[in-house]
């Protein structure tokens, strides 16, 4: 704001000016005593300095400050609108000003701003916090406050005062401690009086309490007497030790050698000056840079005596560079470090370090000037200059035939393993040999290097060839290229390839000469297996295109076998269509079957034969098989078939005794209960939907005709697993199979299975020639053809009267009705008797193809019916085994459902025996 004029009396003229006013205006003194201590009391400047008071003015702007000092009087008034802020601030020289102040106030009855008093006690109490000039005059006035309270306390005793208590007058507001006399504020002791506990005096005062004796009052304190030595002897210790502390400094910075501090001290001595904030004069100064340059030369020398301080770290520190002592540095650092006022620990390291340095120097000198370098010698060196950390300038030198020194040491132990003398390792000793610096020894080392790298590159590329070679080359050939090579003290892996491929075909052409040598042909997996071992190796074999062609043969053969049993998209495998069944009684896809059928083997087995023991030999043994042991297999196999299937016959046709309970009962494939048209299979005697399994085709209906189903003989999908060839082609393969010198165990198990069906055929024949049996089929056949021409009549007649029916409605056909009605039924009857009857036929999904047939007997087969009736006693290869059944399982049950299909009333072998 505006600006303040002030106008001011010293310090040393206050009680001149208030003799001066006191005469001016005695009548306001006498009123007021503390007139001046007001602030509206103002006097003229010039009446003032007419009496001899100095006045000093000034005008105060904004932004500035005036101090006023103690005891000094000032007065003044704003020259317009400002704002202006008074804040009260003392040295330790204002103290005995303060205590002169109380003084002067208690005079006045003026009350204190605060209590000079418990400032100093307050002080006292922490003396560490005090510095050492505030300390020194806290301790003076401390000491006159003891001795006046002293008295005070004392005399009050004296005056008959007996009670006291201890009193903690800083919880006590000011303004209920002031005396009421002279209104000081209280603190080390009052005066009370029970008559009114709320009113106290000073010591000073003891008389202005009350008229009560002095009997009755108590004295209150804040310390008692004996503790207040205790209290100055702190502040007296505090302003003593800073004496000490110089004498200590004094002495430590100018001790001789002998007799010098270690750093750690005089860092003490500077830290206790710091912390008991010792006045900072040119002692202080002098420590504190002792102090630095002594930790700056023991931070330099941990530097050098580091040993992890390498050159290579050293060049690579976060990008800075460092730059090393030479030796006339370090020189000087050392007489440094002695000529410092106190000793740091590592100036005899130091000293070490630069006798180490001169050592390196001369040593360095020596090894340079050998003629053959010396590897360990020179690391040796260079590990002691590296971790010296002063710079040195034989490293560079020393280096560099460090390089070359472990150039030679690389070739000379390479050299001494072949196996480590690669093209490639050469190669790279060559070119890392060019960068070294010239030295006889590196250039003598370089032509060997360079002479063996073209010889074993030229035996390389010869080796290369060879197994490159098209045609192949003989072994003899190859031998001699490796025996040339064996000599060449180095790695080369195209002449160890050509001589592992020498090695193979070897051991290749052995393993044939012992199968073509041996009692039995050898499997199809191992003849396999020879020729793909046969066909990499990169040297001419001579068996090699024997054995692919028997290899080609026998899979030539199990082709054509498997188309003439496999149907299309079959799930089974040619092993598994001839040979005995395993998955009998398992419903579900053909997966699940083959699983669970596993399954239920692996439980059975007792032997180390597996589930298909034939499928064995897919597995690829070494040893061969005995005939007589696979035949006995396929027996084995047979026998639990036939079981198997005698246990599901028994079951299925107990299901039909459950008419009671029908819907509980699974069916079919799916495995759910009986619902629609159903079939019932000729072998397993299960029922099964229409509609889950492909119905049957006879031969009337690939004519067109309809389809009559009790003229079919259905056998379940898994029952009839694949195709039925005729005996002539399974003969035909077999004489394809004895020409080949080769095993195949699908051929094995054909054998065994065309086995099985001539001697189910020769059996078939014998029962059929027993006169019992001839006799029963011959009636059988006549009755069956006289309850077929029955039908037939019957149906024949229902035909002819309905037309009749229609024709006697009609007036104009009466005259004829009764010689048409004789010649239409003589006409019809003849027809039915002289028909042929239809005959079961599967489609060519389940029989010969024409394409087997013709590669079977090179002609076409025009006429089914008469390659069918040339031998009426032959029956399909896969016919099934003749069952026992038991007398009961014959009955033909009647079931509630009318859209099942009856049974079938012939057996295969009746039905052959009434076409014969």
């Amino acid at each position: 704001g505006e600006p303040k004029t002030w106008y001011g009396v010293p310090s040393h003229a206050a009680e001149q000016l208030e003799d001066v006013m006191k005469e001016l205006a005695p009548e306001l003194f006498e009123s007021q005593p503390d007139l001046l201590h007001q602030l509206v009391t103002i006097m003229n400047p010039n009446v003032l300095m007419e009496h001899g008071v100095p006045v000093f003015r000034t005008n105060q702007c904004a932004g500035e400050f005036v101090v006023t000092f103690p005891r000094a009087y000032h007065s003044g008034f704003n020259q317009g609108y400002n704002f202006a802020e008074a804040v009260n601030f003392c040295t330790a020289d204002w103290l005995p000003i303060g205590r002169q102040c109380v003084s002067h106030y208690r005079r006045l009855g003026r009350h204190c701003v605060f209590s000079h008093e418990e400032l100093i006690f307050k002080m006292a109490a922490d003396p560490e916090c005090l510095d050492v000039g505030l300390a020194a005059m806290v301790c003076k006035e401390m000491t006159l406050l003891i001795e006046e309270e002293t008295r005070l306390r004392e005399a009050v005793v004296q005056m008959g005062v007996l009670m006291s208590e201890e009193e903690v007058f800083e919880l006590v507001p000011d303004d209920e401690r002031q005396c009421t006399a002279c209104r000081t504020t209280c603190f080390l002791s009052a005066l009370t009086c029970s008559c009114n506990p709320e009113r106290l005096v000073c010591l000073y005062h003891p008389s202005d309490l009350c008229p009560c004796p002095m009997q009755k009052k108590c004295l209150r304190y804040r310390y008692p007497l004996e503790d207040l030595p205790s209290l100055l002897y702190g502040v007296k210790v505090r302003a003593q030790s800073y004496d000490t502390w110089v004498s200590r400094v004094t002495e430590a910075l100018s001790a001789n050698l002998n007799h010098k501090k270690d750093v750690i001290e005089l860092r003490v001595m500077l830290e206790d000056a710091e912390d008991r904030k010792y006045p900072e004069n040119d002692l202080f100064r002098r420590l504190r840079d002792a102090v630095k340059e002594a930790e700056t030369c023991a931070s330099v020398a941990q530097l050098l005596l580091s040993k992890k301080q390498k050159h290579s770290r050293v060049s690579q520190d976060s990008g800075r560079t460092r730059t090393k002592l030479t030796m006339e540095e370090l020189k000087a650092f050392v007489q440094q470090l002695f000529s410092l006022p106190c000793v740091i620990s590592q100036a005899r390291q130091v000293k070490n370090l630069l006798d180490d340095v001169e050592e390196f120097h001369e040593r360095a000198q020596e090894a340079m000037i050998d003629e053959i370098p010396d590897s360990s010698k020179l690391q040796e060196l260079i590990d002691m200059g590296s971790g010296l950390y002063v710079e040195l300038p034989e490293l560079p030198r020393l280096k560099q035939e460090l390089q070359q020194a472990r150039w030679l040491d690389e070739v000379r132990s390479t050299l001494l393993d072949p196996q480590r003398v690669t093209l490639d390792v050469m190669k790279k000793l060559i070119d890392s040999g060019v960068g070294l610096a010239p030295h006889h020894a590196v250039e003598k080392a370089m032509a060997e290097l360079q002479e063996l790298l073209t010889v074993s590159e030229r035996w390389e590329e010869k080796a290369k060839v060879c197994l490159q070679a098209r045609p192949r080359q003989s072994m003899m050939a190859l031998e001699g290229i490796v025996n040339e090579a064996k000599n060449i003290p180095a790695y080369l892996p195209n002449v160890l390839a050509l001589k592992e491929a020498l090695q193979r075909a070897r051991d290749w052409t052995a393993k044939v000469e012992a199968i073509q040598n041996g009692s039995n042909y050898a499997y199809l997996e191992q003849l396999e297996s020879l020729s793909a071992k046969g066909r990499p190796i990169p040297v001419r074999l001579d068996a090699l295109p024997q054995l692919e062609s028997q290899v080609a043969a026998a899979r030539a053969w199990r082709e054509r076998t498997g188309r003439t049993f496999l149907k299309k998209n079959s799930s089974y495998s040619l092993l598994q269509v001839l040979s005995p069944r395993t998955d009998i009684g398992v419903y579900g896809s053909s997966k699940n079957r083959r699983k669970r059928a596993k399954e239920l083997m692996e439980k059975e087995k007792e032997k180390d034969l597996d589930l298909e023991s034939l499928s064995e030999l897919e597995d690829g043994l070494e040893e061969a098989r005995d005939a007589a042991a696979v035949v006995a297999i396929f027996k084995e196999r047979e026998q639990k078939e036939i079981e198997a299937m005698h246990a599901l016959r028994a079951a299925n046709l107990a299901k039909m005794t459950m008419v009671d309970r029908i819907e509980e009962v699974k069916f079919c494939i799916c495995r759910k209960t009986a619902s629609g048209f159903m079939l019932q299979c000729e072998l397993c005697k299960d029922w099964f939907h229409s509609g889950c399994v492909p119905l049957p085709k006879t031969s009337s209906q690939k004519k067109g005709s309809s389809w009559q189903a009790k003229e079919v003989k259905f056998l379940c999908p898994l029952c009839m697993r694949s195709r039925r060839p005729r005996l002539e082609t399974i003969l035909s393969l077999l004489v394809s199979l004895q020409k080949l010198p080769v095993r195949l165990p699908e051929g094995e198990a054909l054998q065994c299975l065309t086995e099985r069906a001539m001697s189910w055929q020769d059996r078939a024949r014998q029962a059929l020639a027993t006169d019992e049996l001839s006799s029963a089929l011959a009636k059988l056949s006549v009755l069956s053809q006289r309850m077929v021409e029955q039908a037939a009549r019957e149906k024949t007649e229902k035909i002819i009267s309905a037309e009749l029916q229609k024709a006697a409605a009609n007036p104009d056909l009466q005259g004829h009705l009764t010689s048409f009605q004789q010649s239409a039924f003589n006409r019809v009857i003849g027809s039915v008797s002289s028909s042929p009857r239809q005959t079961l036929d599967y489609d060519d999904e389940e029989t010969d193809s024409d394409e087997d047939i013709r590669e079977t007997y090179g002609y076409d087969i025009k006429d089914n019916a008469s390659v069918k009736s040339s031998s009426s006693l032959e029956p399909n290869l896969f016919c099934d085994e003749e069952i026992p059944i038991k007398s009961e399982e014959v009955v033909t049950h009647m079931w509630t459902a009318p859209s099942f299909c009856a049974e079938h009333a012939y057996s295969s072998a009746s039905k052959s025996c009434s076409q014969g």
